[in-house]
């Protein structure tokens, strides 16, 4: 079984059915940019316009999860876990309102899953995009 780059935890995926409910299709995005940009942000499926150096990791509880590639070099060792805590992010992701906020957890992988996303290759992540 191929590793994946991107998961979601339990606590995560309910605000997501939540979000989805009185949004509709959603997706996630990290840049990395300044203030609350290295949180991953939920957005509408489709509002957020994805640029050329953006990056599609793979789905989560259903949604796109895309990286900015400049963020991607950071992470592309690591396996990133969205999840969420109480909390008010500085940000115009869609869980602000509901007092939470999305944040990202990592773990580094081990040299044989490292070998196995090196064998699946950084175009895979270009897929969706």
């Amino acid at each position: 079984m191929p590793v994946e780059r991107v998961s979601v935890t339990q606590a995560a995926s309910e605000v997501i059915d939540r979000l989805r409910d009185e949004h509709g299709e959603l997706m996630f995005h990290l840049s990395g940019g300044c203030c609350d940009g290295s949180s991953p942000m939920c957005y509408p499926a489709g509002e957020f316009r994805l640029g050329g150096r953006d990056l599609y990791l793979g789905d989560i509880h259903g949604c796109g999860f895309y990286m900015h590639a400049d963020q991607f070099e950071y992470y592309k060792n690591s396996h990133t876990i969205v999840d969420v805590v109480e909390g008010r992010g500085a940000s115009f992701s869609l869980e602000i309102p509901l007092g939470l906020r999305f944040l990202i957890r990592t773990h580094i992988f081990s040299d044989e899953e490292l070998a196995d996303v090196r064998q699946i290759g950084r175009a895979s992540c270009r897929e969706r995009v």
